[in-house]
């Protein structure tokens, strides 16, 4: 769609290479010329989370995250608006949420598991990527990352990871693979991926800036 800034969804499934992917895109474009969501900082609250036949809490649906109010959001930062979120902490208990400022910038890049799945998020995009990787290499890298960074034992990963995660990703990110106009394949690594996409970003960061 025609705006002000060139938006662009990155979706994959957990432990794809989603953030590492944005992050590295973040680096190598300007200063002032991007601006970063992350469909994590609108997770519902625990408590309003759907519990699966076990008792144990879902995060891995769509209904668990406000994807209306990211749409809301982003069509603020389209039209020039200021959002202020709560940073979300992965219920991390005695951690404090940061307050995040999202400004508007010639570049929005917004990655999140549900991104495609919402169609009025979907339409918003100018540009839809999808990261690749097997689900073996998703597993190995989400229990590096869940254990370490979260602090949940190999078991309860392996239990979200069968019950939750890929059942998501079967059910809420395959079927809308081919929609989108990328796929970067991060199996051994994205370097070549960050390049191309670099390039092409410093280039519509160029030709928004002038409207914005």
């Amino acid at each position: 769609m025609q705006q002000g800034s060139y938006l662009v969804g990155v979706a994959g499934g957990s432990g794809s290479g989603k953030t590492s992917l944005v992050r590295a895109l973040h680096e190598v474009l300007a200063p002032g010329s991007i601006c970063v969501v992350s469909q994590d900082d609108y997770y519902h609250p625990k408590e309003q989370q759907a519990l699966d036949s076990n008792g144990k809490i879902n995060f891995d649906l769509p209904t668990a995250v406000d994807l209306d109010g990211l749409t809301r959001d982003l069509r603020t930062l389209l039209s020039g608006g200021v959002i202020y979120r709560r940073e979300y902490t992965f219920n991390h208990a005695g951690k404090e949420a940061s307050l995040i400022e999202l400004r508007p910038a010639p570049v929005i890049l917004v990655e999140g598991l549900f991104v495609l799945h919402h169609e009025p998020l979907r339409d918003l995009f100018d540009l839809r990527v999808f990261i690749d990787a097997s689900e073996e290499a998703q597993l190995d890298r989400r229990i590096r990352r869940d254990s370490v960074e979260r602090g949940y034992g190999e078991d309860e990963i392996r239990y979200q990871w069968e019950h939750h995660v890929l059942p998501a990703y079967r059910n809420y990110l395959l079927p809308y693979r081919h929609l989108c106009d990328l796929h970067v394949v991060n199996e051994l690594g994205y370097s070549r991926a960050v390049k191309v996409l670099g390039d092409h970003l410093r280039q519509a960061a160029d030709v928004r800036s002038a409207v914005l």
